[in-house]
Protein backbone atom coordinates (compact mmCIF):
# COMPACT_ATOMS: atom_id res chain seq x y z
CA UNK A 1 0.00 0.00 0.00
CA UNK A 2 1.29 3.74 -1.14
CA UNK A 3 1.00 5.90 1.86
CA UNK A 4 3.15 8.40 1.08
CA UNK A 5 5.32 9.64 -2.16
CA UNK A 6 7.62 12.54 -2.61
CA UNK A 7 9.02 14.28 -6.63
CA UNK A 8 8.52 16.30 -8.94
CA UNK A 9 4.89 16.63 -9.90
CA UNK A 10 3.49 17.82 -13.60
CA UNK A 11 0.08 17.90 -14.58
CA UNK A 12 -1.62 15.72 -16.48
CA UNK A 13 -4.65 16.40 -16.95
CA UNK A 14 -7.97 18.33 -15.38
CA UNK A 15 -7.99 16.06 -12.49
CA UNK A 16 -4.63 14.53 -12.01
CA UNK A 17 -0.69 14.79 -11.70
CA UNK A 18 2.50 12.72 -12.72
CA UNK A 19 4.51 12.65 -9.79
CA UNK A 20 8.10 11.27 -10.58
CA UNK A 21 9.31 9.65 -7.66
CA UNK A 22 13.10 8.36 -8.89
CA UNK A 23 12.25 8.51 -12.65
CA UNK A 24 9.14 6.70 -11.79
CA UNK A 25 5.75 8.49 -13.08
CA UNK A 26 2.72 7.65 -10.94
CA UNK A 27 -0.55 9.02 -11.86
CA UNK A 28 -1.99 11.01 -8.84
CA UNK A 29 -5.41 12.58 -8.61
CA UNK A 30 -5.98 15.30 -6.59
CA UNK A 31 -7.99 17.93 -5.25
CA UNK A 32 -8.43 21.22 -7.85
CA UNK A 33 -6.70 23.73 -5.26
CA UNK A 34 -3.33 21.19 -5.21
CA UNK A 35 -3.78 21.45 -9.31
CA UNK A 36 -3.86 25.21 -9.63
CA UNK A 37 -0.92 25.66 -6.80
CA UNK A 38 1.37 23.34 -9.34
CA UNK A 39 -0.10 25.66 -12.78
CA UNK A 40 3.11 28.17 -11.38
CA UNK A 41 6.52 27.05 -11.87
CA UNK A 42 7.52 24.76 -9.28
CA UNK A 43 10.97 22.68 -9.47
CA UNK A 44 10.58 21.69 -5.71
CA UNK A 45 9.75 18.16 -5.06
CA UNK A 46 6.56 17.84 -3.47
CA UNK A 47 5.09 15.44 -1.06
CA UNK A 48 1.34 13.89 -1.02
CA UNK A 49 -0.10 12.12 1.36
CA UNK A 50 -1.46 8.55 -0.43
CA UNK A 51 -4.83 7.04 -0.79
CA UNK A 52 -4.56 3.61 -2.63
CA UNK A 53 -8.33 2.57 -4.46
CA UNK A 54 -7.82 -1.20 -5.62
CA UNK A 55 -10.43 -2.05 -7.63
CA UNK A 56 -10.59 -5.29 -9.76
CA UNK A 57 -9.28 -3.19 -12.87
CA UNK A 58 -7.44 -0.18 -11.56
CA UNK A 59 -5.36 0.97 -9.36
CA UNK A 60 -5.89 4.10 -8.31
CA UNK A 61 -3.97 6.94 -6.14
CA UNK A 62 -5.60 9.81 -4.65
CA UNK A 63 -2.99 12.49 -3.27
CA UNK A 64 -3.62 15.27 -0.53
CA UNK A 65 -0.85 17.69 0.76
CA UNK A 66 -2.13 17.36 4.31
CA UNK A 67 -2.83 14.26 6.69
CA UNK A 68 -5.67 16.32 7.95
CA UNK A 69 -6.80 16.18 3.98
CA UNK A 70 -6.79 12.77 3.52
CA UNK A 71 -8.25 11.35 7.13
CA UNK A 72 -11.37 14.05 5.63
CA UNK A 73 -11.28 12.10 2.30
CA UNK A 74 -10.90 8.53 4.20
CA UNK A 75 -14.29 9.41 6.43
CA UNK A 76 -16.10 11.04 3.37
CA UNK A 77 -15.47 7.58 0.95
CA UNK A 78 -16.44 5.21 4.28
CA UNK A 79 -20.05 7.04 3.31
CA UNK A 80 -22.10 4.24 1.17
CA UNK A 81 -22.66 5.66 -2.08
CA UNK A 82 -19.83 7.81 -2.36
CA UNK A 83 -16.60 6.55 -4.14
CA UNK A 84 -13.17 8.00 -4.45
CA UNK A 85 -13.89 10.34 -7.54
CA UNK A 86 -16.88 12.02 -5.85
CA UNK A 87 -15.11 11.80 -2.77
CA UNK A 88 -12.14 13.93 -4.70
CA UNK A 89 -14.73 16.76 -5.47
CA UNK A 90 -16.37 17.06 -2.32
CA UNK A 91 -12.94 17.89 -0.43
CA UNK A 92 -12.93 20.63 -3.66
CA UNK A 93 -14.14 22.37 -1.10
CA UNK A 94 -12.13 22.46 1.80
CA UNK A 95 -12.13 20.85 5.31
CA UNK A 96 -12.97 23.92 6.91
CA UNK A 97 -16.25 24.63 4.73
CA UNK A 98 -17.03 20.18 4.71
CA UNK A 99 -16.79 20.11 8.77
CA UNK A 100 -19.10 23.37 8.78
CA UNK A 101 -21.53 21.95 6.07
CA UNK A 102 -21.79 18.75 8.12
CA UNK A 103 -22.17 20.68 11.50
CA UNK A 104 -25.17 22.69 10.03
CA UNK A 105 -26.33 19.72 8.15
CA UNK A 106 -26.38 21.96 5.03
CA UNK A 107 -27.64 19.44 2.25
CA UNK A 108 -27.21 22.09 0.18
CA UNK A 109 -23.52 22.66 0.10
CA UNK A 110 -23.30 18.72 -1.14
CA UNK A 111 -25.66 18.95 -3.47
CA UNK A 112 -23.47 21.50 -5.71
CA UNK A 113 -21.29 19.00 -5.55
CA UNK A 114 -21.07 16.60 -9.48
CA UNK A 115 -22.33 13.28 -8.97
CA UNK A 116 -23.70 14.05 -5.59
CA UNK A 117 -27.67 13.76 -5.61
CA UNK A 118 -29.70 14.72 -1.90
CA UNK A 119 -30.34 11.51 -1.09
CA UNK A 120 -26.01 10.40 -0.78
CA UNK A 121 -25.70 14.35 0.58
CA UNK A 122 -27.88 13.15 3.55
CA UNK A 123 -26.05 10.21 3.96
CA UNK A 124 -22.77 11.97 4.18
CA UNK A 125 -24.10 14.30 6.42
CA UNK A 126 -26.17 12.04 9.14
CA UNK A 127 -22.81 9.40 9.13
CA UNK A 128 -19.94 11.94 9.09
CA UNK A 129 -21.89 13.97 11.72
CA UNK A 130 -21.20 11.21 14.60
CA UNK A 131 -17.28 10.90 13.77
CA UNK A 132 -16.77 14.93 13.65
CA UNK A 133 -15.29 14.19 17.26
CA UNK A 134 -12.96 12.54 15.57
CA UNK A 135 -12.53 15.09 13.31
CA UNK A 136 -11.88 17.75 16.10
CA UNK A 137 -9.14 15.63 17.27
CA UNK A 138 -7.12 16.17 14.52
CA UNK A 139 -7.71 19.75 15.03
CA UNK A 140 -8.27 20.54 11.19
CA UNK A 141 -8.23 24.22 11.98
CA UNK A 142 -5.21 26.41 12.21
CA UNK A 143 -3.99 27.08 15.43
CA UNK A 144 -1.88 29.71 16.88
CA UNK A 145 0.16 28.91 19.05
CA UNK A 146 -1.25 30.42 22.24
CA UNK A 147 -4.61 28.22 21.32
CA UNK A 148 -3.06 24.79 21.20
CA UNK A 149 -1.43 26.04 24.83
CA UNK A 150 -4.22 26.19 26.41
CA UNK A 151 -6.10 22.73 24.96
CA UNK A 152 -2.82 21.03 25.90
CA UNK A 153 -2.61 22.74 29.18
CA UNK A 154 -6.74 21.72 29.50
CA UNK A 155 -6.71 17.75 27.99
CA UNK A 156 -3.08 17.71 30.36
CA UNK A 157 -5.42 18.42 33.35
CA UNK A 158 -7.92 15.90 32.27
CA UNK A 159 -10.51 17.35 29.96
CA UNK A 160 -10.75 16.10 26.36
CA UNK A 161 -9.49 18.05 23.44
CA UNK A 162 -13.30 18.94 22.49
CA UNK A 163 -14.53 20.21 26.19
CA UNK A 164 -10.79 22.14 25.95
CA UNK A 165 -11.86 24.19 22.56
CA UNK A 166 -15.17 24.53 23.96
CA UNK A 167 -14.01 26.32 26.71
CA UNK A 168 -11.44 27.93 24.80
CA UNK A 169 -13.99 29.63 22.74
CA UNK A 170 -15.65 31.13 25.84
CA UNK A 171 -12.89 32.41 26.97
CA UNK A 172 -10.95 33.69 23.87
CA UNK A 173 -11.13 37.29 24.98
CA UNK A 174 -8.87 36.77 28.05
CA UNK A 175 -5.72 38.94 27.26
CA UNK A 176 -2.71 36.44 28.54
CA UNK A 177 -2.46 32.31 28.51
CA UNK A 178 -2.63 32.27 32.28
CA UNK A 179 -5.55 34.15 32.20
CA UNK A 180 -7.72 31.90 29.24
CA UNK A 181 -6.48 28.52 31.01
CA UNK A 182 -7.76 29.70 34.36
CA UNK A 183 -11.03 31.05 33.41
CA UNK A 184 -11.71 27.63 30.85
CA UNK A 185 -11.00 25.90 34.18
CA UNK A 186 -13.68 27.46 36.35
CA UNK A 187 -16.31 27.20 33.08
CA UNK A 188 -15.40 23.38 32.88
CA UNK A 189 -15.35 22.82 36.68
CA UNK A 190 -18.72 24.11 36.36
CA UNK A 191 -20.20 21.17 34.34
Amino acid sequence: MIAKLTGKAEILDSESIILDVNGVGYKVFVIQKLLESLRAPYSEPRTLFIYTHVRDDALDLYGFATKDELQLFKLIISVSGVGPKTGIHIMDKGVNAITQAVNQADVDFFTTVPRLGRKNSQKIIIELKSKLGSLKELDLTSDTSVTKDVVNALTSLGFSRQEAREALNQVSDQPTLEAKISQAIKLLGKK
